[in-house]
C-alpha cells in the first residue's frame, strides 16, 4: 500500500531563472512548519540540480523529484520545521 503525499504548499517557478527558483523554494521552506510538504514546480535545469543539494545542507527531507513533461519537473520536499 502507498501512502499518498499531501500537498501543503505550491511554488510554481516556471519558466524563471537562476537565482529566483532556488531562492523561492528556500523562502517557501522556512515560513513551513516540520512535515509540512513543499510542492515545487519548475522548468530550470540547474536549479533542479541545485536544490536538492541545498535541502542536504538545510536539513530537509527531498521526497521526490519526477520529470512531468518536457523540461518540466516537480519536487515534493518535506519541511524540517524551522519555524
Amino acid at each position: 500500500m502507498t501512502e499518498e503525499v499531501v500537498v501543503t504548499k505550491t511554488v510554481d517557478v516556471r519558466g524563471e531563472i537562476c537565482p529566483y527558483p532556488d531562492m523561492k523554494t528556500m523562502v517557501a521552506l522556512k515560513k513551513m512548519k516540520k512535515g509540512e510538504v513543499l510542492e515545487v514546480l519548475m522548468d530550470y535545469p540547474l536549479s533542479i540540480e541545485r536544490i536538492p543539494r541545498s535541502l542536504k545542507k538545510k536539513k530537509h527531507n527531498l521526497l521526490s523529484v519526477v520529470q512531468v513533461e518536457g523540461p518540466d519537473h516537480r519536487l515534493l520536499i518535506e519541511a524540517f520545521g524551522l519555524k
